[in-house]
């Protein structure tokens, strides 16, 4: 039989999750399995389709890994303000980060980019071992540690398994965590447009009500006069969306945006993502640790579950690096600690969503009225904008 080789920490995962978790747990002996080096640029795509609104806070916990600064320059966008419009058309909440204090509200960065940046930290960080391509089978667990059977018959020991294997994942499934898991029926569909108009690092939203079945569509600054789209629709209108050339896609946007970024041209052509609920009802089980969608999938109204993710792992990292010497990384009474930490914020930020999610597809003359009310009278109380704000900046 062959030899096991061990570490105090596997992390199952190579995505931004799980990347940046093994770079905070530099100096530790690591094990990084499913890692993947970045998807090489597709040809003639001038951004990625993918790209996440992360928090000033996350942004800083980059820094700290020394990613943000790998990052070029160019390729990054602060997002100064945010217009939030109800389905009336006319009912209004604007968020401005220098009535806060604020450098920026957010950052808009492509996933390329951040894998990208983490991947070469990995690359040169000493005690790590990547186990690249290489998917998990199983979990064998004992009092004094977990053993991982890789595919092709591999084995690794681990004092502790940090799960960041995505929604479908084979850590939670293996460590007997249950999921609460629901579709919403909708996907996102996201392109890239180069827009007439300045975008002026404002970022944009429309609520568009039960008679659009729910639909939300979201246009985020990128570098010069180009914006990133994602448009939350029903099943059958994404299949509509995606569907739609270049040129008619782009006058359906200027129509529903109401042309607020002028004329568009479509520079990263549509892709769809299938959109769902995932709730893990444990993030911890005796020497395992879950973070980002292994835990916790929401819908991307609010542009959040990237920065729930990477608040996951900075945690994870921050009670792991604090334990008193000598103690059991894996050790359930240490894990409740990041469990306990994690606990408010990711039920209060799923309960924000879903609310949302929920009331602008309830259908309704009353209910219309009584959101699109709420949605102006939130604008009008600063000490409630301000409070949202802080805590999305996480």
């Amino acid at each position: 039989m062959e030899s096991k080789t061990c570490f105090e920490v596997a992390v199952v995962g190579g995505g931004m999750v799980g990347a940046a978790l093994a770079r905070a747990l530099e100096g530790a002996s690591l094990a990084l399995v499913g890692a993947q080096p970045p998807a090489p640029e597709r040809a003639g795509e001038r951004f990625d389709a993918r790209v996440y609104a992360l928090s000033p806070g996350n942004a800083a916990f980059l820094e700290r890994l020394g990613a943000w600064a790998l990052i070029p320059a160019e390729r990054l966008t602060p997002v100064h303000a945010m217009r939030v419009t109800g389905d009336d058309g006319a009912s209004l909440i604007e968020f401005d980060a220098y009535r806060t204090g604020a450098a920026e509200l957010a950052w808009i960065v492509e996933d390329r980019r951040v894998q990208e940046a983490l991947w070469r930290g990995l690359e040169a960080q000493a005690g790590l071992e990547r186990f690249e391509n290489t998917a998990l089978e199983r979990l064998e667990f004992s009092a004094r540690e977990a053993t991982l059977v890789l595919a092709g018959g591999r084995r690794l020991g681990a004092r502790l398994v940090a799960g960041a294997d995505g929604a479908r994942s084979a850590v939670r499934a293996q460590a007997g965590i249950a999921s609460r898991e629901q579709g919403y029926g909708q996907t996102a569909v996201v392109a890239n447009f180069a827009c007439t108009r300045p975008h002026r690092n404002v970022a944009f939203q429309w609520f568009l009500g039960a008679a659009q079945e729910g639909a939300v569509l979201a246009l985020l600054p990128l570098p010069g006069e180009h914006v990133s789209m994602v448009w939350s629709v029903s099943d059958a209108a994404a299949g509509r969306l995606l569907a739609l050339d270049a040129a008619a896609l782009c006058r359906e946007v200027e129509a529903t945006s109401r042309g607020a970024l002028g004329e568009l041209a479509l520079v990263t052509a549509q892709r769809g993502f299938p959109l769902q609920r995932l709730a893990a009802e444990r993030l911890v089980a005796p020497r395992v640790a879950l973070a980002g969608d292994s835990a916790h999938v929401i819908h991307p109204l609010a542009g959040q579950g990237a920065n729930l993710g990477l608040q996951d792992a900075r945690a994870l990292a921050e009670v792991l690096g604090a334990r008193e010497p000598g103690r059991d990384p894996g050790d359930h009474r240490l894990l409740r600690r990041y469990e306990r930490a994690r606990a408010e914020a990711i039920l209060a930020m799923r309960a924000t969503v879903h609310g949302l999610y929920r009331l602008f597809g309830a259908q309704g003359a009353g209910i219309a009225r009584l959101r699109n009310t709420g949605l102006n009278l939130a604008d009008r109380l600063p000490v409630l904008k301000n409070a949202l704000m802080r805590h999305a900046m996480g």
